[in-house]
């Protein structure tokens, strides 16, 4: 099993997330553990405070460094990984995913407010990012990751599943069709149709290369 802890100020916006699809039959079929941990609980501050005005001047609030300080040392083990979510973090990939899968403790921190102080970067152990562009805060990051990971426990979705995705050999995926074969003159491709298990396969890889070099050239270029 694999344990995912989310520190976050705002639990309510998991309630979805959890409670449904594949992430809740994740955590109903004991193949993950996933808890939610507000570190305002930590704070010693009178009144739960864990941001405050940045020394120098600017605009926003910060987060306080004694809060999650505290909060990661209540939580942390032999096994934790915790990783901070930041906008100037390494970029998320698909293989990150897969490493993370064999981790068996993983802590997320969420930001929010206008940042982190920055000697929180000496608690954590890696930084990432989902992409090039500003969210009010990590929830939605860290959503995202724990998503990627979990598909990728055993026994969560069937291995096929996820090892023909797109992103697996840095091609994207291959396209799909169903019922029925023809639908207003767009028409299923007749190989897929021929039981040919050998030449569907080699159509696929084809299609796999041919979408990947025309929509994601720079996966081919790694």
């Amino acid at each position: 099993m694999i344990r995912i802890d989310i520190l976050t100020l705002f639990p309510e916006m998991f309630d979805g997330f959890l409670s449904s699809s594949i992430i809740k039959r994740a955590i109903d079929k004991k193949l993950v553990e996933i808890n939610l941990i507000n570190f305002r609980d930590y704070s010693k501050d009178l009144h739960h405070k864990v941001d405050d005005t940045p020394y120098g001047g600017g605009c926003g609030m910060v987060l306080m460094i004694q809060p999650i300080y505290d909060c990661l040392n209540a939580i942390r083990t032999d096994d934790s990984l915790v990783i901070m979510l930041t906008p100037d973090g390494d970029t998320f990939k698909q293989r990150d995913a897969y490493h993370l899968r064999d981790v068996k403790h993983l802590i997320l921190l969420c930001g929010h407010y206008e940042g982190f102080d920055e000697r929180i970067r000496n608690l954590v152990d890696i930084e990432l990012s989902i992409g090039d562009y500003v969210l009010t805060g990590g929830e939605v990051a860290s959503m995202v990751i724990t998503d990627a990971v979990v598909r990728l426990v055993p026994g969560v979705i069937e291995e096929e599943s996820h090892l023909l995705e797109s992103f697996n050999n840095n091609l994207l995926d291959f396209p799909q069709y169903t019922k029925p074969r023809d639908f207003n003159g767009m028409k299923v491709p007749e190989v897929l149709l021929s039981g040919d298990h050998k030449k569907i396969r080699e159509y696929r890889e084809k299609i796999q290369r041919e979408r990947t070099f025309e929509r994601r050239r720079d996966l081919l270029e790694r």
